[in-house]
């Protein structure tokens, strides 16, 4: 792992340590994404660091035996690290999206969270975040439409796009509750062409017509829970094989994983399953060089055929 990955943990750890006095070895290496061999490796090169002088009096003394993390003379950097620009100017922008929301209730207890953000943030992420346009991501009346079907207990009609499939079908829903999940808006609804509830977004609605038929659920249905993610895998998706470095291991925490293997060093082996390989392309594109597809054959042959089609095109205009 690069220095430049290691001194900005090294900066959060401390702050951790001095607000969980005795915290065990394992429970830290968990909250940091770490293996307890790479924690122990940071306990050990905390334990040269302090103020100039270098004597025993001037260096953070921490100790871990038994398993149970104690630190002290550290005050001089016992301080949490302040936001970015770039990462206040995210947190203000999603803010602004909540208050965007029809649904969202509390608008002045928000106001004011906003207002006391930009005034912590600073001018610099204010601006910032004040030039990006928000928008919930759905066709042009498909929100309004929904949350007056929502507000009447109306049935709605729709014409669907499903990309795993690239087909349009026909639906009616039975909408129970409009949910925002990443920046996308998605519609919890009883569906009758799949009498299942189901997650629509809203801007894959190419038509969207409210009915006069009283929205009429089954008594048993229970909107999606959208904590864990939206996708909601099934045995019958393709499975996918997936190797990670430590900078990668956001994806056994943010997608449902039938398996996930420490492979050492921080590395992980995950298998997961979906239905729509154009998104398995892109998540191994974004992930870069911090993960790679070790099965299906295909999945990696088509993830190199985008990463040179996308080389092949940056260099002809550069």
């Amino acid at each position: 792992m690069s220095t430049a990955d290691r001194l900005p943990r090294l900066l959060a750890l401390v702050p951790y340590l001095m607000s969980h006095p005795g915290a065990q070895v394992p429970e830290v290496a968990k909250v940091f994404g770490l293996s307890e061999k790479q924690l122990i490796d940071d306990l050990q090169l905390v334990w040269m660091c302090g103020l100039p002088g270098h004597t025993p009096g001037d260096l953070i003394d921490v100790s871990w035996d038994g398993g149970e993390i104690l630190i002290d003379n550290a005050e001089t950097i016992a301080r949490p690290l302040r936001l970015g620009i770039d990462e206040a100017s995210a947190l203000l922008v999603a803010l602004r999206m909540l208050a965007e929301l029809p649904e969202f209730g509390d608008r002045d207890a928000l106001a004011r969270v906003i207002a006391k953000f930009e005034q912590a943030a600073g001018e610099g992420a204010a601006a910032v975040s004040s030039q990006v346009a928000v928008e919930v991501g759905a066709t042009p009346d498909a929100l309004p439409t929904v949350n007056e079907a929502l507000r009447r207990g109306r049935r709605l009609s729709l014409r669907y796009h499903v990309p795993g499939r690239d087909e349009i079908t026909p639906r009616e829903v039975d909408p129970m509750r409009l949910v925002v999940v990443d920046g996308r808006s998605y519609l919890s609804g009883w569906c009758y062409r799949a009498e299942a509830v189901r997650l629509f977004r809203l801007d894959r609605m190419l038509t969207v017509e409210i009915l006069e038929t009283a929205a009429d659920p089954p008594a048993d249905a229970v909107p999606d829970e959208v904590t864990p993610g939206v996708f909601r895998p099934s045995p019958t998706d393709e499975l996918v094989e997936l190797e990670l470095t430590p900078a990668g291991r956001w994806v056994a925490e943010y997608y449902a994983c039938e398996e996930v293997t420490e492979l050492g060093e921080g590395r992980l082996k995950v298998a997961l399953r979906a239905r729509d390989q154009g998104w398995l392309v892109r998540l191994a594109l974004r992930l870069g060089d911090t993960g790679r597809v070790l099965s299906p054959a295909s999945l990696a042959e088509s993830v190199r055929r985008a990463a040179t089609s996308a080389l092949n095109r940056y260099e002809s205009v550069s």
